[in-house]
């Protein structure tokens, strides 16, 4: 396997990096409080970014996000990418695609997921019933990705929902809880030669569900949304890493750069092994994924990686600042503002390991 970006790949991340370093700065961070920066996500996507994950693939938008984790941009970017253009892109109809994807390119539609605990959503006729407590970016969407019990996709638009009730997280992740009540749903891709969205079945029951298409496309989305928000935990470590670098370089104890002491020096060094584990296990995960090879285990092991070692760099990053690092409007409280939600939107080390188990014992793990 070889992880080195394509010359696309790496014209897109230094594009990338240019307008986060130029618009994210910590001034406009401030200023946008916990809403969304919709100049720079206007200025991504003038820039062709969200389309370019087209053809730049999954590694591609890996390697977006990790610019965009470095400074904890506040845009819909991870979300929309991989519910809305890489969704519809290898699930959706041709006709879905043509008509969904101009506005996933351009921003005017932005995609969320919900993915709750299995039978927690349901649908019935083409109308979905259910709630999903926190559902990142929702009340910047124009629409929402759910699946039903059976693992079927269902694109709803937010407008169409019984009610979206704002939600504060963590990170300035503009939540929502999204209540269904009936609220019609378009199916997404052909499901036995029907054209999506068609409300004419019972996916509840009928062959849309229970390890058909529907099932294989919500594990494939899913596991796509494992590894893009790992590597935006990969970038949200390294930017951590590099402000406690920064910061304990120049600051002096006892008349020397704190960098210069040995705890200081094991800490950050453990830190930066920690990040750089995130990373390679999100590569490889989304190289599996670009290649069509199985990645439910590298994405599984990606996101264990993201939570359980995303935890201890943000802390590092926050601890190795001293009592900065206390300060709510530091930036590197940012940093750990983000690896905390990060952490629980993948889910807890041991939920990952559990389900991982599950795959080794079914030998359905390569």
């Amino acid at each position: 396997m070889d992880f080195t970006p394509t010359e696309e790949q790496e014209a897109a991340r230094e594009l990338a990096a240019r307008i986060f370093a130029d618009l994210a700065t910590h001034e406009r961070l401030r200023a946008a409080g916990g809403g969304t920066d919709t100049e720079l996500w206007k200025a991504l996507c003038a820039a062709g970014l969200p389309g370019a994950v087209e053809e730049t693939g999954l590694l591609g938008l890996v390697l977006l996000l990790e610019e965009q984790g470095r400074v904890t941009a506040q845009v819909p970017f991870a979300a929309s990418c991989v519910y809305g253009i890489l969704a519809v892109t290898r699930h959706g109809t041709e006709e879905q695609r043509a008509r969904l994807l101009p506005g996933l390119r351009d921003g005017t539609t932005v995609v969320t997921g919900a993915f709750p605990e299995p039978g927690a959503v349901t649908s019935r006729d083409g109308r979905l019933s259910g709630a999903v407590e926190w559902v990142p970016w929702l009340r910047d969407a124009t629409h929402v990705l759910v699946p039903d019990g059976n693992g079927t996709l269902w694109l709803v638009r937010t407008e169409d929902a019984a009610r979206v009730d704002p939600v504060e997280l963590t990170a300035p992740w503009s939540a929502g809880r999204l209540v269904l009540d009936g609220a019609p749903g378009e199916r997404l891709g052909d499901v036995d030669g029907d054209s999506a969205g068609n409300g004419d079945g019972d996916s509840a029951g009928d062959s849309a569900g229970g390890g058909g298409m529907g099932g294989a496309a919500g594990a494939d989305v899913l596991a796509a949304a494992r590894i893009a928000f790992a590597g935006l935990q990969a970038g949200v470590c390294a930017g951590s890493l590099a402000r406690a670098v920064e910061y304990t370089s120049v600051r002096e104890q006892f008349g020397r750069p704190l960098s210069t002491h040995q705890a200081v020096q094991l800490r950050a060094a453990d830190a930066h092994m920690d990040t750089e584990a995130i990373r390679v296990t999100a590569y490889e995960a989304a190289w599996r994924f670009d290649e069509g090879l199985d990645a439910t285990g590298a994405a599984l092991t990606a996101a264990w990686w993201a939570s359980e070692a995303g935890k201890r760099v943000v802390h590092a990053g926050q601890h190795l600042h001293g009592g900065m690092g206390a300060d709510l409007d530091h930036p590197v409280h940012r940093h750990f503002l983000w690896g905390r939600q990060l952490d629980a939107y993948l889910g807890c080390g041991t939920e990952l390991l559990a389900e991982l188990g599950d795959l080794l014992s079914e030998g359905d793990l390569s």
